[in-house]
């Protein structure tokens, strides 16, 4: 790769301090506070800094590690009190770089991702993928090649364990990272899966074109290369109970299930065919399985899960798809990034939309009623409450629909000694992760509702850390 002497224009310059406001940042660390990230690796990444430097010194900026190690999970700007979007900031910063020809602090970040998690290579693809800077090809596979060669390097062979029992139920991210830290303290560690494959969300619920399985595979192997046991097709509360786990030794047990049980709208016409459930379509698609896409598609929701099944139906032969929500693009939850290039790719959005009723014919789907919205005072999340407009109904010809309007923690396998939350999750305790049975740990989606890669990593890192001291007597 080629590296040039950094160098900023003033027009670029200008931009950036009229971009969301930046010349106004309050500095109050709430970005800081808010990055799941900044927890991971706080010697190399923190947001307020990065901006502070981005102003002061860009040219100096354009070299870092820092601007590459954002993971777009926006929860920055969803704090923020003045709403400046950073890794928009940041992502006109990476553009330019990559227009120097200045590439040496994406190869460091790169390699502080293979230092810092054990999911690295999926890292890489979700949340640090740099095509919106339109990087050649050629330089983001050498890069991939460099951070799976220097972690193969530190990679130990598999062990035999010496350690206390510890059982994790589910193997997303935050699962699977909990079970990589404890197996390098030591401990004998085993993870119980429902699915056939290893993975959660990661092997299951983000679409082939943004995480390759290879991807996935890699960062299995290298955990197993840690001692970490599998077992798959193994449901707690089905194949398995949390008596037998007691029993079998087992010390401690981290549930981290995530958030994979999709919400049902309760309107007349879910069971026609032709009206599927997000996650169970983006599940059989990554999964190889024959499925059946429409030419007229409709997602309802408006958050990640239906931007990802959307663009899902256009790459698998959808000639038209929609996104129908009910509030407007602000209230969206889905990450503005995702919803432009979705947009980008032909998916047309619609707002202010909400369906009461699917239309079928000989039991298929044919079509929705549609209701027009109108957005009341903020409720519990500061969001507006939308409202049916009275007599504002309407149809529109759809052969799919995509239901897509929330994930749920399926507590079904849970003791009764286990509470759950106002949100229906698992309730733990903030600081050690406890659930209200003794030994029995839970984080992630599982606790929080659906979240980012990364913040399941922090949930896997923190559980980690508080089962070892618990087991320890700490």
């Amino acid at each position: 790769m080629q590296t040039r002497k950094p160098k900023i224009s003033k027009e670029l310059k200008e931009k950036l301090l009229d971009l969301e406001k930046l010349k106004y940042c309050f500095e109050c660390g709430i970005c800081t506070a808010s990055c799941p990230m900044m927890e991971l690796a706080p010697s190399h990444y923190n947001p307020r800094i990065l901006l502070e430097t981005i102003v002061l010194d860009p040219e100096k900026a354009l070299t870092k590690p820092d601007i590459w190690l954002c993971g777009w999970c926006y929860r920055c700007y969803e704090r923020c009190p003045q709403k400046l979007k950073p890794p928009e900031i940041l992502l006109l910063v990476k553009t330019h770089a990559v227009e120097e020809g200045i590439l040496e602090g994406f190869n460091e970040a790169a390699k502080i991702m293979g230092e810092t998690v054990a999911l690295a290579e999926s890292c890489y693809y979700v949340c640090f993928h740099p095509e919106r800077t339109k990087m050649r090809q050629e330089d983001f596979e050498n890069v991939l090649k460099k951070l799976i060669k220097n972690r193969n390097k530190t990679k130990r062979q598999k062990i035999k364990p010496q350690g206390e029992k510890i059982a994790i139920i589910g193997s997303g991210p935050a699962g699977l990272t909990a079970a990589y830290e404890l197996a390098k303290k030591g401990y004998h560690v085993t993870v119980f899966e429902a699915y056939p494959e290893i993975g959660g969300m990661l092997r299951y619920g983000i679409p082939e074109k943004r995480l390759p399985r290879k991807a996935v595979d890699d960062d299995v192997e290298y955990i197993k290369g840690f001692g970490v046991e599998f077992k798959t097709n193994t449901a707690l509360g089905k194949d398995i109970t949390f008596d037998q786990l007691k029993d079998e030794g087992y010390k401690a047990i981290f549930i981290a299930v995530g958030a994979l049980k999709s919400r049902k709208i309760g309107c007349e016409g879910e069971e026609l065919e032709g009206a599927v459930c997000a996650l169970d379509f983006l599940r059989d698609v990554k999964s190889k399985k024959t499925v059946t896409i429409g030419e007229k598609v409709a997602v309802i929701g408006g958050g990640n899960v239906a931007v990802d099944a959307a663009r899902t139906a256009l790459h698998g032969g959808a000639k038209e798809v929609t996104i129908l929500y009910r509030r407007t693009r602000e209230e969206m939850p889905a990450n503005p990034w995702e919803v432009k290039e979705a947009e980008e790719e032909g998916i047309k959005l619609e707002f202010l939309v909400a369906p009461s009723r699917i239309l079928g014919k000989d039991g298929k789907v044919a079509g929705l009623e549609l209701v027009r919205m109108e957005l009341g005072e903020p409720d519990e999340t500061g969001r507006r409450t939308p409202k049916p407009v009275k007599d504002s109904n309407f149809t529109r010809e759809f052969d799919m629909i995509i239901l897509a309007v929330g994930e749920a923690v399926d507590t079904s396998f849970l003791p009764k000694e286990i509470e759950l939350s106002d949100i229906n999750t698992i309730w733990a305790d903030p600081i050690t992760m406890e659930t209200t049975k003794e030994g029995v740990f839970a984080g992630g989606d599982a606790v929080t509702g659906p979240a980012s890669v990364m913040e399941g990593i922090v949930a896997g890192k923190r559980a980690a850390d508080s089962i070892d001291r618990y087991v320890k007597g700490g």
